[in-house]
């Protein structure tokens, strides 16, 4: 069975996935999916991939969330990113901004619901 990254990615997952255990930090199937989505297309999925498998498997979880924070960082301050936010004193943008890729939900998967 595919991992909810290799799922929304579009791409075979098997046992030696690279994406399975950079996502277990997280609790619902949802919000792996919506982070590992989000990174690809800021980063590119090949990218993506390229910085996951060059660190050891124990590493992975946390550079997929450096990579998440960093993203959306960028994404409010496109200069300074993460860190520029959290020396201003606005680190809790940051953590709104993960807050909401982590709960964003499809508006084509919400009709009719």
């Amino acid at each position: 069975m595919s991992c909810n990254g290799c799922r929304v990615l579009r791409k075979g997952c098997s046992e030696t996935c690279i994406l399975r255990s950079c996502l277990q930090w997280m609790d619902s199937p949802e919000a792996q999916g919506n982070a590992t989505l989000f990174l690809a297309k800021f980063f590119g999925r090949s990218d993506l991939l390229s910085f996951i498998a060059a660190v050891p498997e124990t590493q992975r979880p946390a550079l997929f969330q450096s990579l998440l924070f960093e993203a959306c960082g960028r994404t409010i301050n496109p200069v300074d990113g993460a860190v520029g936010l959290l020396s201003s004193g606005n680190w809790h943008l940051c953590q709104a901004a993960v807050e909401t890729v982590l709960a964003w939900r499809n508006s084509e998967t919400d009709i009719g619901t």
